[in-house]
């Protein structure tokens, strides 16, 4: 970002400090977080059945005649140009029908930036798409083979010998380190910030901690790999996708191909998890390509080695992480600063130095992150990007603090939380850690917790409890878009091209249109997952519910002076403004007056109407500048830890969560401990094992990046404060990341809490606790 951005932020930012609260979004609270009836309530999801019948169609389960399958060849170096590319053997094997290099290409836009400019945009990695001989990471395409089957495309591409110019390149995290650059801004705040003189605030306080945490690359492994089957029809572009940005991937095809948008549809109403990684890649592109030169469809399904060399993940980070306090306890200098992987080419920051400014409150500041630029493989969001990491740091050098002041790291935390946004100054729209900390305690029995590291044991194990916070911030993307259509029965469809990737949001937002148009559950559907509904913003940041709640309430106020004005005169409801009705029992009636009712069906029978629709926007999310606005968590795990073997054993897990309301606590309780579980693997087994004399990802199948299985993951217990957020939509603020972060603190915490040795270097293996 820019120092313009930084510019015009912060001038909104002073605009909105002086505008009544009353006049943006959230300025009344939502009527829903009062007067809910299925909000709230535990109901499965809709897509359930479908999935355990096998009926629901993913991205490379769609049958078409006369389908190709792709299969790709990578480069093996780092950086040079492609030399000679020998086909013939290829070319001639059984079944294939195509193969496609640089030579024979179509020319290509370059993919427009993922960015909150432009929200039909879906670019990870910013570069030409085999346009021309130039390798930028080992492990780009070089060759795309089309073929009658998989096998005889992957045998295909076996054959095809490639040779290189290698040129220099740059793949080491330590060299990178001397050139890294300072980017003018994080996301959107300000980088570097100072408050004060932390240095010396540090130097001069009674307690201090000063250490360095690093933690490592790491890939995306989703259930579903990252696939599309794709078709041309004449100058129509069909595109079934495995994305979490439906129409951000449908505008920038249309602009990479030279196409109108209207002639590009994606539809994708399933996706078999996403956490970052569905987004638009190279493959996506390759294989419309392909099938553009071929004229007939094509199916590409990465392997889980092709996932992890084309499809980016987290960025390895060093992080300083300084805390001052005074005999008290209470800091006196917070310093965050440290260094992540962010290639030119690539649009994610990474943005671990966020939690540093959120958490507590100190007198003095330094927060500072640079990029170190790469030849590598574009790093990307991986969920809870930056609090992911960042909070491994920060909640570790808290408890290492409060070890050091000999103070219980709950009542550390107590007297340091901040009760406005540390920075900025901005008031909370609603945030009760402590609270959190207070059932998460209780639940866990944090105080069986022994002070003293290693003192208790069972044999060869020793055992120890930690604890930790966790931070993720609320975010409502605009121009998010739902229609809702009642028909001449009283049912409601709402439509939008929104997102479902296991998270339940046909199922929630179903939940929320019932209660907003108070109809029963069972007269409402939901269509999302195709680009020819009204616009979908992307399912990231756990900003999907919230803006699809927006859109659904704005929807919502439009059909209601609509229906009044069809209902005429010879209607109880006659001479009602919109102000002066509700919704209820299946159609409107005034406030305070529930004879005065008339329902959906009756109104749009008497107008001779089939159907009524309105479409509604997530306006502008003014309440993000004004307010500061966050998920948090408390998460207390207890290990086990082997005198012999080093090995690390998770017994339980209980993580307390502030969130806002809870509207479905059986979609929540899943989507707290999925992201449990993600951290778990942050802290103990996931690692992308890179070779930097290369830049050769090494770890390319899930027999050498090791995520958590059943053996790893203890019970998880989960529970919420549920108190409602007023400035968000329905008073819900995102679940979908906050569980992973404070998860690798709560562990390493732990860890030091059995056997009094402190791991800074994730992942926790064993041996860096054997002596």
């Amino acid at each position: 970002m820019s120092k313009l951005q930084n510019a015009i932020v912060g001038g909104v930012r002073a605009v909105l400090g002086q505008v009544p609260a009353g006049w943006l979004p959230g300025g009344r609270p939502d009527p829903l977080i009062e007067k809910r009836v299925t909000l709230g309530t535990q109901q499965p999801r809709l897509d359930g059945p479908e999935k355990v019948r096998g009926a629901a169609r993913f991205a490379a389960e769609i049958p078409l005649d006369g389908l190709l399958f792709a299969a790709f060849v990578h480069s093996t170096i780092a950086k040079g140009t492609i030399g000679r590319l020998d086909m013939a053997a290829a070319e001639a094997a059984p079944g294939v029908r195509l193969v496609m290099t640089h030579h024979n290409a179509p020319k290509m836009a370059v993919p427009p930036a993922i960015g909150i400019s432009n929200l039909k945009a879906a670019g990870n990695n910013i570069l030409p798409v085999m346009q021309d001989a130039t390798i930028h990471w080992n492990g780009q395409v070089v060759a795309v083979v089309l073929a009658d089957t998989q096998e005889e495309a992957d045998h295909a591409a076996s054959l095809i010998a490639v040779t290189y110019q290698r040129a220099s390149a740059r793949t080491r995290f330590e060299d990178g380190k001397a050139g890294a650059r300072t980017p003018p801004s994080i996301l959107i705040e300000k980088n570097p910030v100072t408050i004060g003189d932390a240095e010396a605030a540090l130097a001069g306080a009674a307690h201090q901690v000063d250490a360095v945490y690093r933690t490592p690359w790491q890939n995306h492994n989703p259930i579903e790999p990252n696939a599309a089957t794709v078709q041309w029809n004449g100058d129509r572009l069909l595109v079934h996708d495995a994305t979490q940005m439906i129409h951000a991937t449908a505008g920038s095809l249309a602009k990479i191909f030279g196409l109108k948008e209207d002639q590009v549809r994606v539809l994708s109403p399933f996706v078999g998890g996403g956490f970052g990684s569905k987004g638009l890649w190279d493959h996506q592109i390759l294989a419309i390509a392909a099938a553009r030169l071929a004229g007939r469809p094509v199916r590409i399904v990465l392997s889980r080695k092709s996932i992890h060399r084309l499809i980016g993940g987290r960025s390895a980070t060093e992080q300083r992480f300084a805390l001052g306090a005074d005999g008290d306890g209470r800091l006196k200098a917070l310093i965050h600063t440290g260094y992540s992987v962010k290639p030119l080419h690539s649009v994610c920051d990474e943005q671990f130095s966020m939690t540093g400014r959120t958490l507590y409150a100190a007198e003095t500041f330094k927060i500072e992150q640079r990029h170190i630029d790469l030849d590598l493989l574009a790093n990307s969001f991986m969920r809870a990007p930056g609090e992911a990491v960042g909070t491994f740091a920060l909640e570790s050098a808290m408890d290492e603090l409060a070890h050091a002041i000999g103070l219980d790291p709950i009542e550390l935390r107590r007297r340091n939380v901040a009760h406005r946004a540390p920075i900025s100054g901005a008031p909370h729209s609603q945030s009760d850690l402590m609270q959190a900390y207070a059932m998460g305690a209780e639940r866990f029995g944090w105080d069986r917790r022994s002070a003293e590291p290693a003192m208790k044991r069972d044999g060869e194990w020793l055992i120890g409890m930690g604890c930790a916070s966790g931070t993720f911030p609320y975010a409502r993307m605009p121009g998010m878009a739902a229609r809702i259509t009642i028909d001449e029965s009283g049912h409601a469809t709402v439509a939008s091209a929104a997102h479902e990737m296991g998270m339940g949001t046909t199922t929630v937002q179903r939940q929320h249109a019932a209660d907003r148009l108070g109809l029963p559950l069972e007269n409402v559907t939901v269509e999302i997952g195709d680009s020819s509904l009204p616009f979908g913003s992307m399912a990231g940041g756990s900003s999907q519910t919230a803006s699809l709640g927006a859109a659904i309430t704005a929807a919502s106020a439009k059909l209601i002076p609509e229906l009044i004005r069809l209902a005429g005169n010879d209607t109880p409801l006659a001479g009602l403004r919109a102000g002066e009705v509700e919704t209820a029992h299946g159609g409107l009636r005034k406030i305070g007056d529930p004879s005065r009712h008339e329902s959906y069906a009756s109104i749009l029978k008497r107008a001779g109407r089939k159907s009524v629709s309105a479409t509604g926007q997530s306006g502008p999310p003014l309440e993000m500048l004004k307010f500061a606005m966050h998920s948090t968590s408390a998460i207390f795990c207890e290990v086990k830890v082997s005198q012999v073997t080093g090995e690390v054993r998770v017994s339980r897990i209980v993580g307390a969560f502030d969130c806002g309301r809870i509207l479905n606590p059986q979609t929540a309780a899943s989507q707290f401990r999925g992201g449990i579980i993600m951290g778990l693997g942050l802290a103990l087994t996931e690692e992308t094992l890179l070779d930097e004399r290369t830049g050769r990802i090494m770890s390319g199948s899930l027999a050498d990046y090791h995520v958590p299985v059943h053996l790893d993951v203890p019970e998880i217990d989960v529970l919420w404060t549920d108190i409602p957020d007023p400035r968000a939509p329905m008073g819900a603020r995102g679940i979908g990341e906050i569980g992973v972060a404070g998860v690798a603190a709560a562990v390493a915490n732990a860890v030091f809490n059995a056997t009094g040795k402190r791991v800074r270097d994730l992942p926790i293996t064993l041996d860096k606790l054997l002596p």
